[in-house]
């Protein structure tokens, strides 16, 4: 039941947007009773962050064994590979992509529903992946001054071309045939600047 409530407020906030998934819709798309729906969220505002926390951590689950590999790493290179392959294809997906585009054309109105995507989403991969980097440097694998800076450009390095695509171009979605040319190009960039025989710029610490 619950499942289904979530999966009609998914569906309805991407059609409508926030303004437009109302609790008595959702109630008829998931077969429930309204006050079947406050039994379990407090208010509209908790039906939708949920609903997209749930998406996420569909797109989390999917990429987390890459995470654990990434930070175990023996092979780094061709590690970074696979995680970057395996992060194109978690996050250039055709639902995450509508919501993106949704949260952004609302935001002014909804930020809270933005803020809430951002802290859960974006802000949550690069703090886990900053992690990954900070364990690799202790281990003398990679030459990084600002964990955080390095997460941020290899995510960007990563997304920037087919997200860019993504987001103006629904058509281009789908299109994986590039994914791999992209992430191995952002992993050559990424240990051009990061590999253990480069030398961290200190004065970012």
């Amino acid at each position: 039941m619950r499942r289904a409530i979530l999966d009609a407020t998914l569906q309805l906030y991407l059609e409508k947007g926030y303004s437009g998934t109302s609790t008595d819709e959702v109630a008829a798309r998931s077969s429930v009773s309204k006050q079947t729906i406050y039994r379990h969220f407090s208010d509209k505002d908790d039906l939708v962050r949920e609903a997209l926390q749930r998406l996420i951590a569909a797109a989390e689950e999917q990429g987390a064994e890459a995470f654990d590999t990434l930070a175990e790493s023996n092979d780094l290179e061709n590690d970074l590979r696979a995680f970057a392959r395996q992060h194109i294809f978690d996050v250039i997906q055709p639902d995450i992509m509508q919501v993106r585009r949704r949260i952004i054309s609302e935001v002014e109105r909804f930020p809270d529903i933005a803020k809430a995507w951002y802290e859960a989403a974006p802000k949550r991969a690069r703090e886990k992946l900053a992690e990954c980097l900070k364990g690799l440097c202790e281990r003398g694998l990679l030459n990084i001054a600002d964990a955080e800076i390095a997460a941020e450009q290899f995510n960007w390095l990563i997304l920037s071309i087919p997200m860019n695509r993504g987001m103006f171009d629904v058509d281009t979605i789908e299109d994986r045939s590039q994914h791999a040319d992209y992430a191995d190009a952002a992993v050559d960039v990424f240990l051009a600047a990061y590999g253990a025989a480069q030398s961290p710029d200190k004065s970012r610490r």
